[in-house]
């Protein structure tokens, strides 16, 4: 590997079959999923299980507010993918995102679910016809 990078790859993935076969074909050494993606935690949940069970370390693509929460219940999530444009989108829309400490995303072990609630306010003017209640 150039430099010592590690291949990463995965985050298009949409099924367990997909992430199997990538793992089996020893195509990547990180497997990345997408829980936006790939069946929501359920899904992110199997594939991060299909790279433990192939001796490979998972990586969460993007939105660091929905896996930073999955990443620290599930076994073998070495990190999250984190771009500033997600997490400066998530902050507006969303309270109880996971503090960002030293490179650490924790979330709060206080709060319910997933943690995150909307900020309806802020979401209103984004919302479409089909979702509008007035």
């Amino acid at each position: 590997m150039p430099g010592g990078m590690r291949v990463a790859a995965g985050e298009y993935g949409y099924t367990p079959r997909y992430f199997a076969d990538m793992a089996g074909a020893d195509a990547v050494d990180v497997l990345q999923a997408d829980s936006t993606r790939c069946g929501g935690p359920t899904g992110f949940a199997l594939a991060a299980s299909v790279a433990l069970t192939a001796g490979v370390p998972c990586s969460a693509h993007t939105a660091p507010a929905l896996h930073g929460v999955l990443g620290a219940a599930l076994e073998g999530v070495a990190n999250v993918e984190y771009f500033h444009d997600h997490a400066r989108i998530e902050e507006l829309f969303f309270d109880g995102l996971p503090a960002l400490s030293d490179g650490v995303l924790v979330p709060d072990p206080d709060r319910p679910g997933n943690g995150l609630e909307l900020k309806e306010k802020q979401a209103e003017p984004y919302l479409t016809e089909q979702w509008r209640t007035d």
